[in-house]
């Protein structure tokens, strides 16, 4: 399937051009970078389209689609725009296209809690705009790592079907699901969901800076950890991500691969959905169960210690962290908190979680299944590809439900916005929060964070956020994820991975 009509491909004559076969867990879900906020969009983001500023390793900020930014009030940062950029459709990039997005962001269900506290963007002239928050706002930068500009002129009009072609649908058959005009480093030129994605180097992509050489990619989904092992280890494929914790010793010891690991950020979860089952309005029965599961022990048996045991959502380094805050396993207190709330002989849920989205999730799910087991809370559980899975939790399919989360401000305020605040659909907060968990407090807080500019005061009220939350057992912690990415020697991946987990293959270079 063609991304585009008269796409422009190419390959740079700069360097020696290379094909890279990359193999993750599961492919993107969309070719729309508004239609999921998740890690693989953003990974697709980065390949096809660029954003106006993008994080460096050391979570500092460099300038891409625009050249230079200053604050011109409290409420208001100016982004000048890079000249000359061209979308793969051959249009090129004005502050219109910029402005379209940042309105088009801000109806998307996924998106529009996070760009909240933002009254608009406006053109200033046609390479010149300006964002503007609705009260001073410290995370503005932050935010701006997702504007991912779109050809406005692609996506306008209507489609064979008669639909709007910047329409959003989740998991839907859209025109901009299938169909995609960036500034990115890449060009889709096939793609089938499940199988095969193609890529070609942009003949006219604007950063002639970039040391890539890849002129073309060839991404495969292989869900199981494994067989995406094996594939690297035979030579089929040059690239994979994640790595299955059992496999790190292997790759690290052979020869011929090279292995990169960090520390994680990402918060893997359960939620208690309170609107399908009343006991989960019992703050003894949450309690129950996050003293009932054993996270330390999934981390050293399932994750093979390649993880942090959590008790809080954002990990140590974010500015909400509260070292005091630490895991509950103890299932006699469990079993007791269960009698006091008159469910000594336990109740009947379902679950579920992906099986190719995080690292370990069917086993994590099985094993957290297996310990609710220990205070009589029988779990009837189902796992499933990705791309079947969210589609479900959109709809809080099951009683508990697995979510892992990121938080895209590298703050934090993310955790919350999207995953306990109360859900609005509205404004997009709680807006993953399938457990439907509702704490005014907690929304309080989180909404005076977001206009506090003195940072040390600012973390005061974060961390009351978060011992709020582990007082009400409003979710069940279990580790942050850490990060593994194996290449086959001379493809150096070192400097284009981060912790953010979106690597930046348009700068790979290949020997």
């Amino acid at each position: 399937m063609a991304a585009a009509a008269a796409m422009c491909l190419g390959v740079s004559t700069a360097v020696q051009a290379k094909t890279l076969k990359l193999a993750y867990d599961a492919d993107p879900v969309s070719m729309d970078p508004h239609e999921q906020l998740s890690g693989g969009t953003l990974q697709f983001s980065h390949m096809v389209f660029d954003p106006l500023v993008r994080w460096t390793r050391d979570l500092g900020f460099e300038g891409r689609l625009a050249e230079s930014w200053e604050r011109i009030d409290e409420k208001t940062m100016r982004f000048n725009l890079r000249k000359g950029v061209k979308f793969h459709s051959g249009n090129e990039m004005t502050a219109l296209d910029v402005v379209w997005t940042f309105d088009r962001l801000k109806k998307s269900p996924d998106f529009k809690g996070l760009f909240a506290p933002f009254e608009g963007m406006r053109v200033v002239d046609p390479h010149t705009v300006e964002l503007v928050t609705t009260a001073p706002y410290p995370l503005v930068l932050n935010q701006a790592t997702y504007i991912f500009p779109m050809d406005s002129k692609f996506y306008t009009g209507f489609d064979d079907k008669g639909k709007s072609k910047a329409a959003i649908v989740k998991h839907g058959d859209a025109y901009a699901s299938t169909n995609a005009s960036g500034t990115g480093p890449f060009v889709v030129t096939s793609r089938e969901q499940g199988v095969k994605v193609a890529f070609k180097r942009f003949d006219d992509y604007w950063d002639a800076k970039s040391p890539g050489n890849v002129s073309e990619i060839i991404m495969t989904p292989i869900k199981e950890g494994p067989t995406r092992v094996a594939a690297l280890l035979s030579g089929d494929v040059d690239f994979i991500a994640p790595v299955p914790p059992t496999d790190l010793e292997r790759i690290e010891e052979n020869p011929n691969t090279k292995l990169v690991t960090m520390s994680g950020t990402r918060i893997i979860t359960f939620q208690m959905n309170q609107n399908r089952v009343d006991h989960f309005k019992d703050v003894r029965v949450r309690q129950a169960i996050v003293h009932a599961i054993n996270n330390d022990g999934i981390v050293k048996k399932v994750m093979k210690g390649f993880a942090t045991v959590a008790a809080q959502q954002g990990p140590k380094g974010y500015v909400g962290y509260m070292e005091e805050l630490t895991p509950r396993y103890d299932v006699e207190k469990a079993k007791q908190l269960m009698k006091e709330a008159g469910l000594e002989d336990g109740f009947s849920i379902t679950m579920m979680a992906p099986n190719n989205r995080y690292v370990n999730d069917a086993k994590i799910a099985e094993a957290v299944a297996s310990m609710l087991s220990k205070i009589n809370i029988k779990v009837d559980l189902k796992t499933m590809p990705k791309a079947q899975y969210w589609p479900e939790f959109d709809k809080r399919s099951a009683d508990m439900m697995m979510i892992g989360w990121h938080s895209d401000t590298e703050d934090s305020a993310n955790f919350s916005e999207f995953l306990t605040m109360t859900p609005n659909a509205e404004t997009g907060y709680g807006q993953y929060n399938s457990g439907n968990y509702s704490n005014p407090k907690v929304d309080e807080l989180v909404l005076k964070s977001q206009s506090m500019t003195d940072m040390a005061e600012r973390a005061k009220v974060l961390q009351e956020v978060e011992k709020t939350l582990y007082d009400d057992a409003a979710f069940v912690p279990l580790h942050w994820q850490n990060l593994a990415w194996a290449s086959r020697k001379g493809v150096n991946i070192e400097p284009i991975v981060n912790v953010m987990n979106f690597p930046y293959l348009g700068d790979l270079v290949i020997e």
